[in-house]
């Protein structure tokens, strides 16, 4: 960064903390920017919600975002949310929006046995827009489908320093192999499931775990260049991690969010 330069605001969306996953990945390709977090805990977990709700409040939150911390680029990391809200809250606000679809393309790519799995929250596995992302890009591979909002809960948990059951991790995986045990790559089609990678690698070896990460910061870094950040009163330092209400499971996540690069320091206020 030129002495003068503004850093660019890049803010990331998500229900839980799943998002924080791709927030790390952005943050290694553009180090320099600054950042801000919100978590909509009040609505978590979205998988489960109507379609018109998910819009509903992800729009409402987005604006409120944008406009509290002044962001120059809104990264929505939440699969649900982007294949049902994304063009809403786009037409809603002023500056660039990126969202999250699952890796069936690069996960297609990578399969030598022309089987892949994708893991997701039961909401999107069931959506017309994931089933046409797999008739377009799964490079003629068959794909099998598996719904998980436990998974959702246990990446929660696993910040949060509460037990969680690496056996309830294997039943959810062990559920989508069962389909088709060609499976050779598996995508992680919610911004959760990256944060349990560890887990997933030590139980599956030999499978390969494809998530959106890179691929959204390759976006978001090709898009700030068309940005020119005015000069604001910047009321709000980086760093933030902003939840939609105030509970102790959100102020027990802490010392979480500091690897990430966030505190806690405020709750959103409608």
């Amino acid at each position: 960064m030129t002495a003068g330069t503004i850093p660019k605001r890049i803010g990331v969306y998500d229900s839980g903390v799943g998002g924080l996953s791709v927030a790390a990945c952005v943050r290694r390709l553009l180090p320099e920017a600054h950042y801000f977090y919100l978590s909509d805990n009040l609505n978590f977990p979205y998988g489960i919600k109507p379609d018109e709700a998910v819009v509903a409040f992800t729009t409402k939150n987005c604006k409120k975002f944008i406009d509290s911390y002044e962001l120059d680029v809104l990264v929505i990391a939440c699969n649900t949310a982007s294949t049902v809200a994304l063009e809403a809250v786009r037409i809603a606000v002023k500056i660039p929006v990126v969202g999250v679809v699952p890796a069936v393309k690069p996960a297609g790519q990578l399969s030598t046995s022309k089987s892949i799995g994708l893991l997701a929250t039961p909401a999107t596995v069931k959506r017309p827009y994931t089933l046409k992302l797999i008739e377009d890009f799964a490079n003629g591979c068959s794909v099998a489908l598996q719904g998980s909002s436990v998974l959702v809960e246990i990446a929660e948990k696993k910040l949060r320093s509460e037990l969680y059951s690496t056996a309830a991790i294997k039943a959810e995986v062990d559920a989508l192999l069962g389909q088709d045990p060609k499976i050779d790559v598996i995508v992680l089609g919610c911004t959760h499931f990256p944060l349990l990678q560890d887990e997933l690698s030590q139980l599956y070896p030999k499978i390969q775990w494809v998530d959106s990460g890179a691929a959204i910061a390759s976006r978001v870094k090709s898009l700030l260049p068309t940005i020119t950040p005015t000069l604001k009163p910047q009321r709000h330092d980086a760093g933030v991690a902003i939840f939609t209400i105030e509970t102790a499971a959100a102020h027990s996540l802490s010392n979480a969010l500091i690897p990430f690069g966030f505190n806690i320091t405020d709750f959103l206020k409608f």
